[in-house]
């Protein structure tokens, strides 16, 4: 249990919230059980790694107050939207004897005892947190997931869970899959043509392009016409039948 040193406020304005803030601290409340609500700043060096971690708004606190301590637990927290730098935090007092609803984070434990993962199976998480109503005093930090012995179709439901004593899910209708162990997903590319197909392919049955089929329609047309000034320079004169004449008209 991480313990923390909280300094009691009196004003509660953006002005001096901002201030607190620019000293390192973050604004804070504590509420809950019989005491009143009580405004109170927290050095962000202190709990800065503990907001980081997954299981900061599940974890049971311990804040000292002018001498006095107390069990909390934090409900929520805001940031900049900017910066993303904690600006406040609500903690809630833990009350003896009650329960809280939290989210529990689940954690997975013993990966290479999982027959279905070693043979190439995928773990496919279904739920990386699972929602508890909790006692007070008997709050996890996490949910352990054991996957030994698991194969490749395995479904992981929460009844295989093993929880703490009186703590149950707040889903109590179902038997509900926290995970599974699926087959591995293979995507297979298409073949490649060989590189002498593709030459064969490309020698065989090739049409002519566009430009050389126009250059070998323009040698033709050009040899025709060559073709034809050569009979004409070789016929003779005396080849050529005179023009016939017309007979006179008659007046």
């Amino acid at each position: 249990m991480s313990n923390l040193k909280a300094i009691k406020r009196e004003s509660t304005s953006s002005g001096s919230n901002n201030k607190l803030r620019s000293e390192g601290l973050i604004p804070a409340i504590l509420y809950g059980g019989k005491d009143a609500n009580l405004n109170i700043s927290i050095h962000k060096k202190e709990i800065k790694n503990l907001i980081n971690s997954d299981t900061f708004l599940s974890k049971v606190l311990e804040l000292e107050i002018d001498g006095k301590k107390e069990k909390v637990i934090p409900r929520d927290i805001a940031f900049n939207v900017v910066s993303e730098e904690p600006i406040h935090i609500d903690f809630m007092r833990i009350v003896s004897g009650k329960k809280i609803i939290l989210e529990i984070p689940v954690k997975f434990i013993n990966h290479p005892d999982s027959p279905g993962l070693k043979r190439g199976g995928v773990l496919n998480i279904v739920r990386r947190k699972v929602e508890l109503k909790c006692p007070a005093e008997s709050i996890p930090d996490e949910i352990v997931v054991d996957l030994t012995g698991t194969d490749i179709g395995t479904s992981i439901k929460i009844s295989s869970v093993k929880l703490n004593e009186n703590v149950t899910p707040t889903i109590s209708d179902r038997d509900f899959v926290i995970a599974t162990v699926a087959s591995p997903t293979v995507i297979k590319e298409p073949e490649k043509p060989a590189e002498g197909d593709a030459a064969v392919e490309g020698a065989v049955g090739e049409a002519p392009a566009e430009g050389a089929e126009a250059a070998a329609s323009k040698d033709g047309d050009a040899t025709k016409k060559d073709d034809k000034a050569k009979e004409g320079a070789d016929k003779k004169p005396e080849d050529k039948k005179p023009a016939e004449k017309k007979p006179a008209e008659k007046k």
